[in-house]
């Protein structure tokens, strides 16, 4: 029989020519003997054709009407019957046995004479539960009615045994105590036997690389489901309802299963056997087998427990979890050294969908999701918060290693693709932190702050040349005094637009509002609106006339909205900029100092890193403003100093002096 396939499960057609050999040889031995043929003649009066007797119709046909008169018949018959496996001769046996009892009660015979016949019956009674007990022992091999005779015999010797147990001491002078013979007993003892011969065998190694542990656990669970499954089916609707034939089964093979788990558990396991046997204990066994849906039913009520004690489940579990941090940790950092040798090798990254593109956050997003893979619930509530510490402190390391390459691989040719290639890989992990470990917010920001220093030092480098080339056209403002800002703007934005297929090769380029081209585009934006409020804090313009500032603000607003118009229509949703310049026109334009105060307590709020230094730069521009006034108005800032703090920087990073 293989190990726990279909065809151990399934008599074979051989089996079932040989029921019918047999019962072909019980017919000639009826013809050979009388004698026999009259006792055996109740096996055949009244059978059915169609369909397949009751257990309640076999078992009178076996029993019923066993009542010898006189000379039981010849014990050699019945030995011979009995080595062929007739089980019919059970029913002469029980004649015999009777009668012997009825002549030591009667005092027929002699005290010499009742132990030869007793022997003799005891003897035929041992080959008579060897044919029984040793059908029972494979009963997934036998033929259906052969069973149902071997399950027959076995109710009737459990009959005789409780009968003879609740009469008390046996009152038969001159015969040994025979009962109970505890059949029913050492049926459930074969089939502990079995169960233990059935999960034990060893699986040979198979193409898929599975350890021995692995192969093991699948062969045992595989083997105890289809044995149970087949029990269910097949045996069952044979047996006596009080044998409990389905717990019988399902009590012998979770014992065995306990039995080889524990002993697994004396050895050191590796880590990956720690987890499959953890993955079984806990969940596949109590799972996919005890509970699929062929076999729950038929185990409520039987109280298996668990594979092993919770003690010892407790201490698989903080194996595991360790063995699984150490894994994700030098996992993790095997591939950041892979991709740090890559950039500096000066290879070039793959491209996808016209993309600069890096396996390696793809490569730690799969580790992860293969070390949070729940064997319980609880397991994996309590390796959360680890696998988190994990990706932080790997986080760390990548933007180590990245501001590495950055500061030394200037020169190589391959340089800038990379650096787009790693600034695109900051959006799959965000999305991956924030779509599916849900941490509390502040947790989020902490986890992905290197994320973010990643890609601001990666724009930095990308936009470094661009940058360069601006500052001699921003400086143009104060150089001509604003004279033609309109000319000198559309300078500034031509050259930009100029070099924006540079950037291409970023991730999600004009369609994902997160993106990396959106969120390069926000420092452009960024870039241009600093710039320009630098020249304005230059102080070398000092307007004296109301009519002079006007008309400077209304440059700057036509110059505020090109600035938004540009960025918005290349990509940038930076709209916490919308307001940086327009509010700063109308504190030029207005001339009351009280709406002035209005317009900066409102800038303020908008920009918490508005300092005085930058509002005084401001209102140098207004040469008619008095110097009272304009400490008055600086004074408004007194209020919302430390108020918010910025979630944006601007005017920090413009320094007054």
């Amino acid at each position: 029989m293989s190990e726990a396939s279909s065809e151990d499960l399934v008599p074979s057609l051989e089996v079932e020519v040989a029921a019918d050999r047999d019962e072909e040889e019980a017919g000639k031995k009826k013809k050979k003997s009388k004698g026999l043929a009259t006792m055996f003649s109740v096996f055949t009066k009244g059978r059915k054709k169609k369909g397949q007797p009751s257990l309640a119709e076999t078992e009178s046909e076996v029993w019923a009407g066993w009542r010898l008169i006189g000379n039981p018949g010849p014990l050699e018959e019945l030995k011979a019957d009995l080595e062929r496996g007739q089980l019919e001769a059970a029913g002469p046996l029980l004649a015999l046995e009777l009668e012997l009892q009825e002549a030591a009660a009667a005092g027929l015979a002699s005290q010499e004479e009742l132990v030869r016949r007793q022997s003799k019956v005891e003897a035929l009674y041992a080959l008579l539960r060897d044919q029984v007990l040793g059908l029972l022992r494979r009963p997934l091999e036998a033929a259906p009615e052969r069973l149902r005779q071997a399950l027959a015999v076995l109710a009737e010797q459990e009959r005789r045994d409780r009968a003879a147990a609740a009469a008390g001491p046996p009152g038969c002078p001159g015969l040994a105590a025979t009962r109970p013979r505890g059949w029913l007993q050492l049926w459930r003892d074969g089939v502990a036997q079995a169960a233990a011969e059935r999960l034990s065998r060893r699986p040979a190694a198979d193409a898929e690389g599975r350890t021995e542990v692995e192969r093991a656990f699948l062969h045992m669970g595989r083997t105890m489901k289809e044995d149970l499954e087949a029990v269910v089916e097949r045996l069952k609707p044979l047996s006596p309802a009080d044998f409990r034939v389905v717990a019988a089964y399902a009590e012998s093979y979770h014992a065995e299963f306990a039995a080889q788990l524990a002993a697994l558990t004396q050895f050191e396991l590796c880590p990956r056997d720690t987890s499959m046997l953890l993955l079984w204990v806990q969940n596949l066994y109590p799972n996919d087998i005890l509970n699929s849906p062929k076999l729950s039913p038929e185990l409520q009520g039987v109280r298996l427990g668990t594979l092993l004690p919770q003690t010892q489940i407790r201490q698989l579990e903080a194996t595991f979890l360790s063995n699984e941090v150490a894994s994700i940790r030098e996992l993790t950092a095997r591939a950041l050294e892979l991709e740090s040798e890559r950039w500096t090798k000066d290879e070039a990254p793959q491209r996808l969908d016209g993309r600069c593109h890096s396996e390696l956050a793809i490569d730690i997003i799969q580790v992860s999701r293969q070390a949070s893979a729940h064997i319980t619930l609880d397991l994996g509530t309590q390796i959360k918060p680890l696998l988190l510490e994990e990706l932080a402190r790997f986080l760390r390391s990548y933007q180590r290693a990245f501001d590495d390459f950055l500061e030394r691989c200037r020169q190589l040719r391959n340089y800038r693709a990379n650096v787009i290639a790693n600034i695109n890989n900051c959006l799959p992990f965000r999305t991956s932190v924030e779509q599916r470990w849900q941490t509390r917010p502040d947790l989020r920001s902490s986890l992905l702050r290197p994320l973010y220093e990643l890609k601001s030092h990666g724009f930095d480098t990308l936009l470094q040349s661009l940058f360069g080339d601006l500052k001699p056209l921003f400086k143009k403002f104060t150089q001509t005094r604003w004279a033609a800002p309109q000319q000198i703007l559309e300078e500034i934005v031509s050259a930009v637009a100029e070099r924006m297929p540079e950037f291409s090769e970023l991730q999600d380029c004009f369609r994902e509002v997160r993106g990396c081209w959106a969120e390069l585009l926000e420092a452009v934006h960024l870039h241009l609106v600093k710039e320009y409020i630098t020249r304005l804090c230059k102080r070398r313009l000092v307007l004296k006339t109301a009519e002079q500032q006007q008309q400077l603000a209304g440059l700057v607003q036509a110059n505020a909205q090109d600035i938004q118009q540009f960025c918005t229509q290349s990509g940038s949703r930076a709209t916490w900029l919308h307001h940086a310049l327009p509010t700063l026109a109308e504190i030029i334009r207005l001339q009351d100092p009280s709406a002035i105060k209005i317009e900066v307590a409102t800038y303020a709020t908008l920009y918490p890193d508005f300092s005085k230094s930058h509002l005084s730069a401001i209102l140098a521009i207004k040469g008619n403003l008095s110097s009272s006034d304009a400490k008055s108005i600086r004074s408004i800032l007194d209020i919302n100093t430390g108020a918010h703090e910025p979630s944006k920087a601007l005017f920090s990073l413009i320094k007054i002096g």
